[in-house]
């Protein structure tokens, strides 16, 4: 099944043959780049941060960033061009090719539109499957279209529901920089998010997770109420992390009953 969205992914964007940097040339920049920098320690050291099948060149952080540094001097590179480039790298087994997708995005953010939401949103059913491509999106990408009024945070109840666990995971994350920017609805985004709280997937348990630590922090009696009524059914492993920066004496309200 994936495999046939995958084939239908790539039909989804249109070639724009007026840039002199076209999105074949930026595959086989990326992935030069890839093989000539590839380091089979690292690659073997990085795998243990992941659960799930990990495959990766092994390449660090800062290599990444730079050459998505180099990569964006090129004045022909445009957003284009990355997002038809990104057809072909989202779906790459290597983790580093759909990494260099989402930085190139990423670096667009400015010109992101409703079209790019759709295309992002797609890239769960083909390609998002461990937690740091989720994270750069929800951290990164999705942010921007939210705090640039391109999308609204209804936009993304659907996901709530989705079958792809990283898609999930994602909507908390992603709402993380709305709450600091907009303090005010961390309290009615509680009802918004609540179907995650009975999620049976732990990645979902530690975003959503994540999502109450940072909530806490800004409006702690709202997150304290929520986290109460929960106390006895979600996951402990939600209340591990929401619970994290708390007293300990604050965190012992949230210790299950014994029965």
């Amino acid at each position: 099944m994936r495999k046939q969205l995958k084939q239908k992914y790539c039909s989804f964007v249109t070639h724009d043959e007026f840039h002199t940097m076209t999105f074949q040339e930026l595959i086989t920049a990326i992935r030069s780049f890839c093989v000539q920098h590839a380091n089979e320690e690292n690659a073997k050291k990085y795998n243990r941060f992941f659960k799930e099948e990990h495959q990766s060149y092994g390449l660090s952080q800062p290599q990444m960033q730079a050459e998505v540094k180099r990569l964006l001097k090129t004045e022909t590179l445009t957003l284009n061009t990355v997002l038809e480039a990104s057809s072909t790298l989202i779906i790459a087994e290597k983790f580093e090719e759909p990494a260099f997708a989402l930085l190139l995005t990423d670096a667009f953010g400015k010109q992101f539109d409703r079209t790019v939401f759709d295309m992002v949103a797609s890239w769960y059913a083909v390609s998002i499957s461990n937690w740091a491509h989720a994270d750069m999106l929800g951290m990164a990408i999705l942010p921007k279209f939210l705090l640039q009024h391109i999308v609204a945070i209804e936009d993304f109840r659907p996901w709530l529901q989705s079958k792809y666990s990283f898609q999930r995971r994602s909507v908390p994350v992603t709402l993380i920089k709305w709450i600091k920017k907009n303090p005010k609805d961390i309290a009615p985004l509680f009802s918004f998010l609540e179907p995650l709280m009975s999620d049976p997937i732990r990645e979902v348990h530690q975003g959503i997770g994540w999502y109450l630590r940072e909530a806490w922090k800004l409006n702690p009696e709202a997150t304290e109420n929520f986290l109460y009524k929960w106390k006895e059914t979600a996951p402990r492993l939600i209340f591990q992390y929401a619970c994290e920066k708390m007293k300990p004496e604050d965190k012992m309200k949230f210790k299950r009953s014994k029965h």
